[in-house]
């Protein structure tokens, strides 16, 4: 979780018309430009607990994926309900990573706080996210793609405010998240196969 500073360029709001295929399309163009050689593994690594509404998009996005991302070989989920990566096991789960993988490539999935207009919104970037600096934790810059989803406003009381983020606003990002990764991922290996 971290305060937003989103390019609007690569974000979208997730009630716009055709926002997973949409999302799916930038997500695309961010794996076909970044995830090349020496990298031979993608990580998606979904940051987030599910003890704080605001704070379980991640959790619910790796639950969503986890079985779809399976039949991949070379793809790797960390960060489930069952299995959340947070702010105490998330050091460990980057050496678990880096230790066990061959050259991954990290596309980092987590929920930010952000302005009033564009609550609701989800934006893909190059490069790491900052987990925990919306709630003051000093956690470890991460990803080499960092996907992330404003589910409430920043600036005041975060602690607070993501304890009163609304379900409903998270489960929908997580559907329209899980949605277009799985076709960014399947289209990602359907080029792999014709190479």
């Amino acid at each position: 979780m971290h305060i937003s500073n989103l390019e609007k360029s690569n974000s979208l709001n997730i009630n716009s018309p055709m926002a997973s295929m949409n999302f799916s399309i930038m997500l695309s163009k961010h794996i076909d430009l970044y995830f090349r050689p020496p990298n031979k593994e993608l990580v998606l690594l979904c940051i987030g607990t599910d003890r704080s509404t605001g704070d379980a998009l991640g959790p619910i996005v790796g639950h969503k994926l986890s079985r779809p991302l399976s039949r991949y070989n070379y793809v790797h989920l960390y960060g489930t309900l069952d299995e959340p990566v947070h702010a105490k096991n998330l050091n460990e789960k980057l050496k678990t990573i880096h230790s066990s993988l061959d050259k991954p490539f990290i596309i980092a999935v987590d929920a930010c706080l952000g302005k009033m207009d564009r609550i609701g919104c989800i934006a893909v970037n190059k490069g790491p996210l900052k987990p925990g600096a919306g709630v003051s934790k000093d956690l470890p810059a991460v990803g080499d793609i960092s996907i992330t989803g404003i589910v409430n406003l920043g600036g005041y009381m975060e602690y607070l405010v993501l304890q009163n983020t609304r379900l409903s606003l998270v489960v929908k990002m997580a559907d329209t998240l899980a949605q277009s990764i799985k076709y960014s991922i399947w289209r990602l290996h359907r080029e792999r196969l014709m190479i």
